[in-house]
């Protein structure tokens, strides 16, 4: 074997060592990181979980709104991204407790029940105007000693949290607007965020509330943080605030 054969052999050589090793470089991060995302949802490799959709109140008839349709579509795709799979219920036909399988919750206590038990019992420092006649109170969020006015079409807020009841249990997402394309505003920033929420949260809690800007003419796309919430709305409201809430 001559040097210009040899060299040939060992730059092939080397080339295939270093195609594998970067082969296996890209697949060792790559597994990291779905481990990582299947970690923060809480779907593990076939999973299930629970998809569970609101009604459109302004419906004549039993419907889900268009925009809640585009957030479960959103959220589906996180899903089989996960290797898991998903099963869609409706608000009035899930009837256990949470833990024992990722939920995924979208829509208002107004029109999701379910949405308005996972407030009561996981953040008593939230409440939400469910009043149905129009006023400027209609959908008006309280958490803690603040308020958040809905202003249509402008500035809507939505609320995106994570919790869970502590321990292995499977955690509970949610996602409460003020209007419908604000549920799809949540889940399309958490779409785009996961890694980042990941990277400051791991698997705890957290409730964050997000505004959705001039949505007539933008639809879910520009949305700004506004804070992190947890701790106030994890935690009671004095009696007079939630009586006030109340009326």
């Amino acid at each position: 074997m001559n040097d210009d054969v040899r060299n040939i052999v060992l730059g092939l050589v080397a080339t295939g060592i270093s195609a594998s090793l970067g082969w296996l470089a890209r697949s060792y991060l790559w597994r990291r990181k779905l481990r990582r995302k299947q970690a923060f949802f809480g779907l593990p490799q076939n999973a299930e979980s629970l998809l569970v959709v609101n009604r459109d109140p302004a419906a004549s008839e039993p419907a889900v709104h268009r925009f809640d349709v585009f957030a479960l579509l959103e959220l589906s795709a996180l899903i089989k991204d996960c290797g898991a799979h998903a099963q869609v219920v409706t608000q009035d036909a899930v009837q256990q407790g949470f833990g024992e399988r990722t939920e995924f919750c979208v829509g208002g206590p107004a029109s999701n029940r379910r949405m308005a038990a996972h407030m009561a019992a996981m953040l008593p420092g939230l409440r939400i105007n469910t009043d149905p006649e129009p006023g400027p109170e209609r959908g008006a969020f309280r958490i803690g000693d603040e308020h958040y006015p809905m202003d249509r079409g402008v500035a809507e807020y939505v609320l995106l949290a994570r919790v869970t009841a502590g321990g292995q249990a499977r955690p509970v997402f949610l996602f409460c607007g003020q209007s419908a394309i604000t549920n799809q505003a949540a889940t399309r920033y958490l779409a785009r965020h996961h890694e980042r929420l990941a990277r400051k949260y791991g698997t705890g809690s957290f409730v964050l509330l997000l505004k959705v800007l001039n949505s007539q003419a933008y639809g879910p796309d520009v949305v700004e943080l506004v804070a992190d919430v947890t701790r106030a709305a994890r935690r009671p409201l004095p009696e007079t605030a939630s009586a006030e809430a109340a009326a």
